[in-house]
Order: structure tokens, then C-alpha cells, then sequence
């Protein structure tokens, strides 16, 4: 018993001691996680209110405080934080205020597609158990800190989607100040460092030894690509596309494990090391968009695995990695725009899960293979400019998926086959500019998907099927330059999408169907060069949307149309038939007499001649009147009419423009233009200055002469630009005065505009003086006025669409008019808005590159760029993609402004450049959503000067 009870006692002692041990534990525990709760609500208190953060609230019972029962943090057993987890949260504010190193046992940041701003905190460097760190795709700046060198724990680290630039380098800032701490850092000291010196991606990042993922795209890193990522022995994943980045590939990547490599869209060069072919588990190359040259890899699939490879728009020749012939897990292949050279139907193979494949613009040979019939999944395929021969081989039909089939600019021959028509999710069916024959298969029709049908430059002969009519979706169909004959089917007026129809230079014949009045949405029509006869419809002159017309050298004859296209256009559009009449000049007016047999009363001749001519220069003046008063009432709230200039001093104004005198005028003026009246020369047009006696100078854009005529996209934006300046006036853009068409001499006339363009101006030393504060700030207003009342009193909107330096002009009291509407857009309800990538380079909205979609926010976005070359005298170049970075930061005005120019002295004029400034940086928001419109610009311009 005695020993009992002494073992009791033995049990009681150590069950007290247990109980004191976790009591200390406990104890210990505590502070660890009060010190959390206070970092927790210490950053919560420095963000704004939002509430997402409403349960991080702090309790007087202990059990109720503690953090894990928040949203967004999980805990370990001793309630210690081991992760944060606030993704896709709408989380604002910045990292500055969150103390990392009270975070000991962290092991997961999930921060994710949010709104956090600022710069990534050194003390992060502090979570030495931290695993995982996900902050992209928010809008944080500055650099990498160094310390993230520290988290050697870490397998994924993502950063992408921000504004990152990169390390900072030491010898910018040898006291380690950054540049969330200076705050009046100046913007001319950082833009040095980000294009000189700073912006790589840090060396240190090769110490993270357990990295399996690294994503930093869609940043600002330039320099080369550190080779101590070559070390990382655990990299799977590599993410660094949509950067600035230089140099070559580390041939070290060769030794890693990777198995997805995004390198596209920098600015790396030489060659791709052989090295890349020894990656076996290879899943995702994507080296597109940079300046690549020599071989590609060829065993870049040797492991069989490789499902997406793009390689586009580089410099790379060669032949066709050997590797892809059998690689049947590819699903999307680019190789277009290199030097590619091989034979295609032996480089390529059956492809089970291919998707996409374009091969575009490369040297290949080779014929069509049937094979390709048997990649089942293919949705895309793309081969234009090569030089593949041979037949459209019927096995094509089979893919039932496709939806894009491009083979234009080869040399294939034979028939389009008939079966062509079993495509039925065909969207574009591309196939001009071979040496196809044969019919166009009636089949055709069964494309009931289809939206563009392009067929010009082959030998294609007999008639156009009616069944093209049932191709509803129809907006651009070209058969031009073909041997096409018969009528023009009367179905063509059911594709009510149609903007673009090229029937030209064929052998049609009979009457112009009435039913293509009915395409209301139709711009471009040219049925030039046939054998159409009879009159043209009436129908036609109630097409609103055209703005191109070509009915030249056919036989047609009568009245012109009353309509808008047949009031503006040329008498080129309508040459060469029998006999057409109409107000045109060159054109016999409709009401004059026909000449009567001989021996008729001259008397009553005489009194025909008289009247027909009174009555004919009255029509013309009624005419006249009625367009000056559609126009006048058609005039916004915006538009300030020019009192300076009647329209007796202006014999160019369209309506009273005398072609045929105002040529000739015009030849003799410029010595049949010669070089030495050239004062400026564009991609397809030279400007001319030319005076005519007894009249003002005017400015001449002439369009480059070809011997085979005109070319349809110079034809395309000569036509935009007529449109644009005929349907507009106002103070602040520039007028047109009248215009030619000719394959010989096509030009427009302009007023001239005695400064030149503001790019010139702020090149020149003595041009920037010139440019006072008070002027630039005038400009910038001109230019915003004339774009709202584009976008906001236009109907339908007008986009610009490439609004730079160089196409504002100054007159002789440098007052500034926005020109070259060459590539505008006049948007239409109801209608494809989509185009190809046009503009000046360093002014384009960054998301027109991938989405081609045009909104008045391109313009918007291109005059915050504008804004900024203004305040600086230059274009601000690399800044623009950093401006985001310096957000939140006090940035004095003065380290902005041009110092050619003396700073303001007059406190109105620096706050109105103060308010450009801001004005300029909402401009060139990334999302296009956050971007002002330009009648709010002007509003708050207006609202400045009533302030002031």
C-alpha cells in the first residue's frame, strides 16, 4: 500500500509538471500571436476601408481575437499565422505597412489580382519559411528587393501583371535610398536609371535553390536574363514574357527540367543554344517577338511531350526542326514571319491534337499534303507567302472544325473543291493571289459562318454562283483580278454585313443589280473594269456608309445616282463607259440637250442651249446652297467657324471645286511636282507646298504613283481621309479643300500650315523656346477640343487613330489643328469595329495590340502620350511604361518640364500644366475603362479656366 501510494504521488508530480509545461507553452505562445494580430491591424489601419478587412477586428476574449478565424488567414495547431490568402479580394492600398518579420511561421502569400499599389516591402525578405508568393496582378512598382534572395524555401514565386522595373542599380543610389523613400526623386534621374542602368532582373534570384515555378511577366525588366536561373535545378516553370529584356538565352537553361519556357515578346537576339533541345520534358517553348536569328532548336520535341512552340516574328532560317515531324502532342504551332525554308509536305507530319499552325511568310516548298486532313482538331491553318504549289487537296474538306484557312500568296493551281462548302464553322477563307482555275464551287454557299471570302488575283472563270448570297455573314468578299463571267447575282443584296466588295477587273457583263442598294452597312464598292452595261441603280445613292465607288471602264450610261458617295467622288470612279452624266465634273451634265440631227432649227437650239445652261447653274447653286446648309446645321457646339476666309477666297472648297482647272493649276504650280516644292514625305504620300498665282498656298498630299494603279490600301486611306475631312469641320482640325483621283496625280489639297508640325518644333532648339508655356498649354487644348468633338459630336464617332506630334500642325500664330486622317475609323453601331494594327510606334494603346478593337479610348490613351511630349519637349519614351510605378509619389512639375523653356512664372499657367500632367497620366491608364473620355478632358480644362 505504502508503495502505492508513493507511486501515486509519483503520477500526480509529473501529471503537475505536464501541466506546467503546457502552460509555459501556452504562455510562450501568446506573444507570437499578439504580435501578429497588431501587424495584422497596423496594415489594415494604413489601407482604405473596404470590406473585404471587416472581420479583421480585435477582441478583449482572447479565444475571439485571434486571426485565424479571419477571412483570408489560416493558422497552425499553436496559432501561430502560416498563411494569407486574400486573392481576387478587390484588395487597395500598399504592402509599406505590413511588417513581415512578425510572421515567423508563414508559409503562404496569396495576394493575387487585386488593386495593391507601391512597392514590394525589403522586410519580406524576413519569412525564411515562406513557400509560396503569389502578388501578381496588381499594379505594384519599384524593384525586386534583394532580399528576396533570403526565401530559399520558396518553390513558387509569382510576380507578374505589375509594374515591376527591376534591381535598382547601387551606383545610382550608394546610400541604399529607394525611390519610395525619396518621394521628389526626379522623373529625368529615373528614366536614366530604367534605360541604362537598372531594371534587370537581379542575379540573386539564382539563390532561390527550391524554386519549381518563376513567373515575372508583363513587367519593365530589361538587361539579359540572369544565368544564375540556369542553376535553379528544381525550375520547371520559367515565366518572363512581355518584358524588356536583352541578350541570349543562358545556354545553362539546357540543364534544367523545365517543361513550360515563356520567353516571347522582349528583345532577345543571337541564336537559340542546341542546348533547349535537351529539355525532354518540354511542354511550352514560346520564344515569339523577340529578335531570335540563326537555326531553331532541332530536337526541341525529342521528348515528345512539346504541345505549344511559337517561335514568330523573328529572324530565324533554316529548315523545320526534323523533331516535329512526329510530334503528335503539338496543339499550337507559330513559326510566321522568319526564314524558314524546307518542303512542307515532308517536315510536317499528322498531328491528332492540332489546333492552330501558321507558317506564314517563310520560304517553304513543297506541295499541300492530304495528311492534313487528318488533323481532325485543326481549327486554323495559315501558310500565306511561301512558295507551296500544287492542287487544294480534297482531304481539306474533312476538317470539320476549322474556322481560318489562309493559302493566299503561294503558287497552288488546280480547283477550289467543291466539297468546299462541308466547312460549315468557317469564318475567313483566304485564297488569293495564286494560279487557282476552274469555277467558283457553288458549294460555297454552304458557308453559312463565313465573314471574309477572298479569291482576287487567280485565274478563276464562269460565272459567280447565286449561293453566294446565302453566305449572310458576309463582310468582306473579293473575286477581283479573276476571269470571271456572267451577271452579278441579284443574291449579293441579302449580305446585309458586307463593308467590302471587289468584283473588278473581270468579264461581268449586264446590268448592276439594283439589290446592292440594300447593303447598308457597304463602304467599299468596285465593280470597275468589266462589261456592265445599262444605267446605274438609283438605289445606290442611298447608301450612306459608302465611301469608296469605283464604276470605271465598263459601258455603262444615264443619270448618276442623287446620293452622298456621287456628289463627293471623282470622275475617275466613273471613266471610260458610254455614256454617264451626272453633276460630276468631266461628266455631261444630265439636262443638257443631245445634239440633234442636221438641218435642225438653230434658233430653237439657241434657246435650249440658254435655258438648259440657266437651269443648270441654277441646279448647281441650289445645290450648292443646300450642302453649305446641311453642313452649317450638321456643325456642333465645338466647331468655331473660320470668319477669315469667304468661300470666293477659297475656289478648293469641295463643293465648288473645279477639278480639271484645279489640277492643271495645281501641275503647273509644283513643276509637274517636283522634289523642290516637297516639304514633307510619308510611308505612301509626299506634301507639296504650292502656290498658285492669285490665290493662297496651299499644302498638296500626293500619293506615290504606280504604274499599275493605285494599290488598295493607298486607295483605302486616301478614301478614309476624304471621308473624315468631308464629314467634319472644326476650328482645330485642318481643312480640306478639295481633292483628285488618278492613277497618274491623286492627291488632296489642304490649307497650309506656315509652322509646320509640333514634332518639328519641338526638335528644334530655337522651336522649343518658340513654344511657351502659355502656347503649349493652348495646344494641348486645341487638340483636346478637336478630338471630343470627333468622338462626342460626330454621328457615327470618329476615331483618329493615330494622334501624335507630327500630325498636329501649327499655323503662323502656332495655333495647333490636328491632320492625316489616313487611317481613321468612323465607328458604326452594329458593325465590326475591328481592324489591323495601325499608328505611329511609342502612341499606340497598349491593349489595341492584342484585342485590335477600336474605341475613342485609343485616342484618349495617345493623347496622354502627346500630353507628355508637350510638357517635356520630347517624347517621353521608356517613362511611359513606368509612370504607374510612381504613383502615390510627390513628383515636382518642374522635374517634368522641358528646361529649354524658362519655368512658369505666372501661377495660373503652372497650374494648368500641373492639371495636363494629371490629366495626361489618367490618359495612360492601362485598363481603357479607367481612362477619361475627352469631353470630360475638356470639361475639366473649361472648369480650370472658370476657377481661375
Amino acid at each position: 500500500m505504502a508503495s502505492q501510494g508513493k507511486q501515486s504521488k509519483h503520477v500526480s508530480l509529473a501529471f503537475l509538471v505536464a501541466c506546467w509545461f503546457v502552460l509555459l507553452s501556452s504562455c510562450k505562445a501568446n506573444p507570437i500571436s499578439k504580435t501578429e494580430i497588431e501587424a495584422l491591424l497596423k496594415w489594415k489601419e494604413s489601407l482604405p476601408d473596404q470590406p473585404i478587412l471587416k472581420s479583421w477586428v480585435a477582441h478583449t476574449n482572447s479565444s475571439a481575437s485571434s486571426p485565424c478565424k479571419w477571412r483570408g488567414i489560416a493558422c497552425n495547431n499553436e496559432g501561430s499565422i502560416t498563411e494569407i490568402n486574400l486573392a481576387y479580394a478587390g484588395l487597395r492600398g500598399n504592402l509599406q505597412n505590413l511588417d513581415f518579420s512578425s510572421f515567423p511561421n508563414l508559409l503562404h502569400i496569396d495576394l493575387s489580382v487585386n488593386e495593391l499599389t507601391g512597392p514590394i516591402p525589403t522586410n519580406i525578405g524576413t519569412l525564411s519559411k515562406l513557400q509560396y508568393l503569389d502578388l501578381s496582378t496588381n499594379s505594384l512598382n519599384g524593384s525586386l528587393p534583394l532580399s528576396l534572395a533570403n526565401l530559399t524555401q520558396v518553390y513558387e514565386l509569382y510576380v507578374s501583371k505589375n509594374n515591376i522595373t527591376g534591381e535598382l542599380d547601387r551606383r545610382l543610389f550608394p546610400d541604399g535610398t529607394s525611390l519610395s523613400k525619396t518621394g521628389f526623386l526626379s522623373l529625368k534621374i529615373f528614366v536614366l536609371q530604367l534605360t541604362k542602368l537598372g531594371g534587370r532582373i537581379p542575379e540573386e534570384i539564382g539563390n532561390l535553390k527550391h524554386l519549381v515555378l518563376l513567373a515575372l511577366d508583363r513587367n519593365y525588366f530589361c538587361g539579359p536574363i540572369p544565368p544564375s536561373i540556369g542553376n535553379l535545378s528544381h525550375l520547371t516553370t520559367l515565366v518572363l514574357n512581355l518584358n524588356e529584356l536583352t541578350g541570349q538565352i543562358p545556354v545553362n537553361f539546357g540543364n534544367l527540367k523545365l517543361t513550360q519556357l515563356f520567353l516571347s515578346n522582349n528583345r532577345l537576339s543571337g541564336s537559340v543554344p542546341g542546348e533547349i533541345g535537351n529539355l525532354s520534358s518540354l511542354v511550352n517553348l514560346q520564344l515569339a517577338f523577340n529578335n531570335f536569328t540563326g537555326q531553331l532548336p532541332q530536337q526541341v520535341c525529342q521528348g515528345g511531350k512539346l504541345v505549344n512552340f511559337t517561335a514568330a516574328f523573328n529572324n530565324f532560317t533554316g529548315p523545320i526542326p526534323v523533331s516535329l515531324k512526329n510530334c503528335q502532342t503539338l496543339y499550337r504551332v507559330r513559326l510566321e514571319h522568319n526564314q524558314l525554308t524546307g518542303y512542307i509536305d515532308q517536315d510536317f507530319g499528322v498531328y491528332p491534337n492540332l489546333n492552330y499552325i501558321d507558317l506564314s511568310y517563310n520560304r517553304l516548298r513543297g506541295k499541300l499534303s492530304p495528311n492534313w486532313g487528318e488533323c481532325q482538331n485543326l481549327t486554323a491553318l495559315k501558310l500565306v507567302g511561301n512558295m507551296i504549289s500544287g492542287k487544294i487537296p480534297k482531304e481539306i474538306v474533312q476538317l470539320g472544325k476549322m474556322g481560318y484557312l489562309d493559302l493566299s500568296s503561294n503558287q497552288l493551281f488546280g480547283e477550289i473543291p467543291e466539297e468546299i462548302g462541308k466547312l460549315s464553322k468557317l469564318i475567313k477563307l483566304i485564297l488569293k493571289d495564286n494560279k487557282l482555275s476552274g469555277e467558283v464551287p457553288a458549294g460555297i454557299g454552304g458557308l453559312s459562318n463565313l465573314e471574309s471570302l477572298e479569291l482576287s488575283k487567280n485565274m478563276l472563270s464562269g460565272p459567280i454562283p447565286d449561293q453566294i448570297g446565302d453566305c449572310w455573314k458576309l463582310q468582306s468578299l473579293s473575286l477581283s483580278k479573276n476571269y470571271l463571267n456572267g451577271t452579278i447575282p441579284y443574291q449579293i443584296g441579302n449580305l446585309r454585313a458586307l463593308q467590302d466588295l471587289d468584283l473588278s477587273f473581270n468579264s461581268l457583263m449586264g446590268r448592276v443589280p439594283p439589290q446592292l442598294g440594300s447593303l447598308s452597312d457597304l463602304e467599299y464598292l468596285n465593280l470597275s473594269n468589266n462589261n456592265l452595261n445599262d444605267s446605274v441603280p438609283t438605289s445606290l445613292g442611298s447608301m450612306v456608309s459608302l465611301i469608296s465607288i469605283n464604276l470605271s471602264n465598263n459601258n455603262l450610261e444615264g443619270p448618276l445616282p442623287e446620293g452622298k458617295i456621287f456628289w463627293s467622288a471623282t470622275l475617275e470612279a466613273f471613266s471610260n463607259n458610254k455614256d454617264l452624266c451626272g453633276e460630276i465634273q468631266g461628266l455631261r451634265p444630265c439636262n443638257s440637250s443631245v445634239k440633234k440631227k442636221r438641218g435642225g432649227n438653230m434658233k430653237s437650239k439657241l434657246v435650249i442651249v440658254i435655258v438648259a445652261s440657266f437651269v443648270g447653274a441654277l441646279s448647281l447653286s441650289i445645290m450648292s446652297i443646300g450642302i453649305f446648309l446641311f453642313l452649317e446645321k450638321k456643325l456642333s457646339r465645338n466647331m468655331l467657324k473660320d470668319e477669315s476666309t469667304s468661300k470666293s477666297e477659297n475656289p478648293f472648297l469641295i463643293w465648288y471645286f473645279d477639278g480639271k482647272t484645279m489640277f492643271e493649276d495645281i501641275v503647273e504650280a509644283s513643276e509637274n511636282f517636283d522634289d523642290k516644292y516637297c516639304i514633307g514625305v510619308g510611308g505612301t504620300a509626299k506634301v507639296y507646298k504650292v502656290e498658285i498665282p492669285g490665290a493662297q498656298v496651299f499644302a498638296v498630299k500626293k500619293l506615290r504613283s504606280m504604274v499599275a494603279g493605285i494599290e488598295t490600301e493607298n486607295i483605302k486611306s486616301f478614301t478614309n481621309e476624304v471621308a473624315a475631312l468631308t464629314k467634319i469641320r472644326h476650328r482645330n482640325i485642318v481643312k480640306l479643300f478639295g481633292f483628285c483621283f488618278q492613277e497618274v496625280h491623286s492627291f488632296l489639297v489642304y490649307e497650309f500650315m506656315e509652322r509646320g508640325s509640333l514634332a518639328d518644333m519641338l526638335c528644334s532648339e530655337e522651336g522649343a523656346k518658340e513654344l511657351d508655356w502659355a502656347t503649349r498649354v493652348q495646344v494641348v487644348k486645341s487638340v483636346a477640343y478637336a478630338l471630343s468633338y470627333m468622338h462626342c459630336d460626330c454621328v457615327p464617332p470618329i476615331i483618329h487613330r493615330d494622334i501624335s506630334s507630327k500630325n498636329i500642325l501649327l499655323s503662323s500664330d502656332l495655333e495647333a489643328y490636328v491632320s492625316d486622317f489616313g487611317i481613321a475609323k468612323i465607328l458604326k453601331p452594329d458593325s465590326s469595329n475591328w481592324t489591323t494594327i495601325a499608328g505611329t510606334y511609342g502612341y499606340l494603346a497598349p491593349e489595341f495590340t492584342y484585342t485590335m478593337a477600336v474605341t475613342e479610348k485609343c485616342d484618349v490613351y495617345s493623347f496622354g502620350v502627346l500630353v507628355l511630349e508637350v510638357l517635356m519637349g520630347k517624347h517621353p519614351g521608356e517613362l511611359i511604361t513606368n509612370l504607374h510605378s510612381l504613383t502615390g509619389t510627390s513628383v515636382p512639375l518642374k522635374d517634368v518640364l522641358d528646361d529649354r523653356v524658362p519655368p512658369p512664372r505666372n501661377q495660373k499657367i503652372a497650374d494648368e500644366l500641373a492639371l495636363m500632367q494629371n490629366l495626361s497620366l489618367s490618359c495612360l491608364s492601362t485598363n481603357p475603362q479607367s481612362r477619361p473620355t475627352m469631353s470630360s478632358v475638356c470639361r475639366q480644362l473649361e472648369m480650370h479656366v472658370a476657377n481661375n
